[in-house]
């Protein structure tokens, strides 16, 4: 694993619900508790999107003091007005990289070929790869040098269909995340609606939903500190 003590959020570039009318973009607590915990653990965050610059927001709940810390952090601030684009990024600078959620992930991280490019040679070198909620979307088409997929055979979670069914998207989102990770050879395991549920396989750790988000960066820090 590289010595780097810096892990890289992406967030989603895309703001438009299908065709519903309806905006979306990244899921703040989704960026916002993973951040927290890392940066607790001694951690560098940094933040990229496809399209760099001022990501989408959604979600946003400023009773929660984390979402409002998140903001209100000065270096924070400044990396969300302007995101890395993609395809600058460096994946040697990383230890890891964690796909935040939101409902725009499903339409622009799937075929982001720089994306998964972070990712695989962030996991190849022996980093971690993460992803809460939607995020997994930018999971489902990354492929090792092996040509084999990323997920294949590991253990994950991600937003359910019976979730994607609860918020009534079923027939709006452009593939069911949970049914995809399937037919690439994931193993999914997922918890009641809502319920929080984190999986770890490995350097690969996922989560189902918002509620996972802690969760998932406290996993995160486990795994890296373990293989640092």
């Amino acid at each position: 694993m590289s010595g780097t003590r810096t892990v890289l959020l992406v967030l989603t570039s895309h703001d438009q619900l299908g065709d519903t009318g309806r905006s979306t973009g990244f899921y703040l607590p989704e960026a916002a508790h993973p951040w927290k915990v890392l940066s607790e653990a001694g951690f560098r965050v940094d933040l990229a999107s496809p399209a760099g610059g001022r990501p989408p927001m959604d979600g946003a709940d400023l009773t929660d003091p984390v979402q409002q810390a998140f903001l209100d952090d000065p270096e924070m601030a400044r990396k969300l007005d302007a995101t890395l684009r993609v395809q600058d990024v460096d994946a040697a600078d990383y230890a890891a990289i964690v796909y935040v959620g939101g409902h725009g992930t499903m339409w622009d991280f799937p075929d982001d070929r720089a994306l998964a490019g972070i990712a695989r040679d962030v996991y190849e070198a022996g980093g971690a790869v993460a992803a809460v909620c939607h995020g997994p979307a930018g999971l489902v088409n990354i492929t090792l040098s092996d040509g084999s997929y990323l997920v294949a055979g590991k253990h994950v979670a991600g937003f359910t269909n019976s979730e994607e069914a609860a918020a009534g998207l079923t027939d709006v989102v452009p593939f069911l995340l949970q049914s995809t990770l399937e037919e690439r050879g994931a193993k999914h395991t997922g918890a009641a609606d809502w319920e929080p549920h984190v999986v770890v396989d490995g350097r690969l750790v996922t989560g189902q939903n918002p509620a996972s988000a802690t969760g998932v960066g406290e996993a995160l820090v486990k795994v890296l500190n373990d293989g640092s």
